[in-house]
Parts: C-alpha cells; sequence; structure tokens
C-alpha cells in the first residue's frame, strides 16, 4: 500500500513538473511572439512617419 501511495506521489510530481515546464515555454513563445508584432508595429509607424515627412517636404 505505501509504495502504491509513494507510486502515485511521484507521478503527480511529475505532472506538475511537466505542466509547468509547458507554462513556462508557452509564455516565453507569446512574449516572443509580442516582441516581434511590437517591431514589425514600431516598423510600419516609423515608415508612415517618414512618409509624412516626405510628403510635407514635397509640398
Amino acid at each position: 500500500m505505501s509504495l502504491s501511495i509513494y507510486s502515485c506521489r511521484e507521478t503527480t510530481e511529475e505532472k506538475t513538473e511537466d505542466a509547468m515546464e509547458s507554462a513556462g515555454e508557452d509564455a516565453e513563445d507569446a512574449t516572443e511572439e509580442a516582441a516581434y508584432e511590437t517591431e514589425e508595429t514600431a516598423d510600419e509607424v516609423e515608415q508612415e512617419i517618414e512618409e509624412e515627412m516626405n510628403e510635407d517636404d514635397n509640398m
């Protein structure tokens, strides 16, 4: 009986560790995606500003 309780506890700990690792990886992936999207948006804004400045210079 004590062997089965120990085995169950060990399995639960492994599943908890796996879930925590997976959550950490998901958070890392989401952070990287958000950083990429932010950089893309900043590039688009910079391009729009440059275009606006060029239009103003041509007037």
